[in-house]
């Protein structure tokens, strides 16, 4: 059947397979959020009661730090898992294997983290942020390639939208662990002292962990008894090559091909990594930062940055849902920038409104939500279309490769973002509002960069809807 439609011009998205692939992201976003959500609060305390400090401020550009060392790894290690993966042939294919060891040695290092805080072990907890770090980027790259490698390049954003969606849910998943645990009860009962640390309820921090590890490995059974890539890569071979005819790249690129890039695309793949190098640079230097915003910031808890993330989280799933529909009437340069002009007005009101009204009698004001609805929905439709952009402009043999360098990108800006911000916290005249003023300046650089990127228009293609597009015979 795939072959029959290839032939006839037409090209349907496999929505069961596309799903099951999404396993994989349900995990990567679960173990994200949960690291993301503790460890700068983590960092925060043992770094406070290590330097004998009160004010977190103080301490921020420590943990700015060390969440950028995490990344710093990861810019390394995801272009090399990637192209190991690209030139790797087993009998469970090119992924699988990297998704199965990554994810187990994940499973079993993760719930440590959260034990070595409890007992007040700096040392430790960072040596084991750092096993997850190294065994995450082995089965991340691979575990996102597997979606171009099944599938054609026009149908990719709508592809790359549903295994976002399944993302997210993992990722909402853990923020709703996040508030049932609330990490501030936790933190806030004895003021730091060292003695009692041992005698705190450790299952306030350890279960969040232990419930991500458990879902982890749940999801890559999932994918390892379902996603069959040998016998999937043969089956979509005529439509992946019709893909390629189709695809929005600056110069066409064959099925198979290996030689060098094109001077064209060459500078359309530097222009959308520059570009979102910056949106990265936005995103994570608000996000790495937002649980001490909260907690320090509004003197809320970490229950009401899991509110925040879970709107955002609504936003981002609408965004999923539209983006690649949006993007064929659009096309994904200007959805993109669609994107990114609603998460600038986002930061911008969110700076104007702070100054306006301020933060004070609100631990979260109505309007601060309103904004995380608006910036997921901008987001959302900025990561569905950027990282086809991305693989379009290479063949099937280097998807790997492409994916590891879209994600080198991303951790570049995260490497310094942490550090860069953590830093600018500790000038006097700053404070926790310094947050959408960085970010919006990173989105505007963004945007200008972006709107120099070639819009390439190709001839309209024939999908299947309705009933016969869910026909995946």
């Amino acid at each position: 059947m795939a072959s029959k439609d290839a032939a006839s011009g037409g090209l349907k998205l496999n929505y069961k397979r596309t799903l099951t692939i999404g396993f994989a992201f349900f995990g990567i976003l679960l173990l994200w959020q949960v690291y993301d959500l503790w460890c700068p609060p983590f960092l925060t305390e043992l770094f406070k009661t290590a330097f004998g400090v009160t004010d977190e401020k103080q301490v921020q550009y420590l943990v700015g730090i060390m969440m950028a060392i995490d990344n710093l790894a990861a810019l390394i290690l995801l272009p090399i898992f990637g192209k190991l993966s690209d030139r790797t042939h087993t009998k469970i294919g090119k992924r699988m294997p990297f998704i199965l060891v990554g994810t187990f040695v994940c499973a079993v290092a993760f719930p440590f983290i959260p034990v070595f805080f409890h007992f007040h072990n700096v040392v430790g907890t960072i040596a084991m942020m750092m096993i997850v770090l190294v065994f995450a980027m082995m089965y991340r790259n691979p575990a996102v390639a597997l979606m171009p490698d099944m599938t054609p390049k026009p149908l990719r954003s709508k592809a790359n939208g549903l295994i976002n969606i399944m993302g997210y849910i993992g990722g909402a998943f853990a923020t709703v662990v996040g508030m049932v645990f609330v990490l501030s009860k936790y933190l806030g009962t004895t003021e730091g002292a060292v003695d009692s640390w041992a005698y705190q309820n450790i299952w306030a921090v350890e279960a969040p962990f232990l419930i991500a590890s458990v879902l982890m490995l749940i999801s890559a059974l999932v994918l390892f008894f379902n996603i069959k890539e040998n016998r999937i890569a043969e089956e979509v071979k005529d439509e992946m090559a019709l893909g390629e005819e189709l695809s929005e790249a600056a110069d066409k690129i064959d099925v198979d091909d290996e030689r060098p890039m094109t001077k064209a695309n060459k500078i359309m793949l530097f222009l959308i990594l520059g570009a979102e190098f910056f949106w990265f640079m936005a995103d994570n230097g608000v996000s790495t930062f937002l649980n001490n915003y909260v907690i320090y910031g509004l003197n809320g808890s970490s229950a009401s940055t899991s509110l925040l993330t879970i709107v955002g989280g609504v936003g981002s799933v609408v965004g999923f849902i539209f983006g690649g529909l949006i993007a064929e009437k659009i096309s994904r340069k200007y959805t993109v920038v669609l994107g990114l002009f609603l998460t600038l007005l986002s930061y911008v009101l969110w700076t104007v409104l702070t100054f306006a009204v301020g933060l004070s009698g609100a631990k979260i004001p109505m309007w601060l939500i309103v904004l995380w609805l608006v910036k997921g929905f901008g987001m959302s439709l900025v990561h569905v279309n950027s990282y086809p952009m991305v693989v379009e402009l290479c063949s099937g043999k280097k998807i790997g490769a492409f994916t590891g360098y879209y994600y080198a990108s991303s951790m570049a800006a995260q490497t310094i973002t942490p550090v860069l911000l953590g830093a600018l916290l500790l000038v006097p005249e700053f404070d926790w509002f310094l947050l959408p003023i960085y970010a919006g300046v990173c989105i505007v650089i963004s945007i200008t960069v972006f709107m120099f990127i070639k819009n390439v228009k190709t001839k309209k293609t024939s999908f299947k809807k309705g009933l016969e597009a869910l026909d995946n015979d």
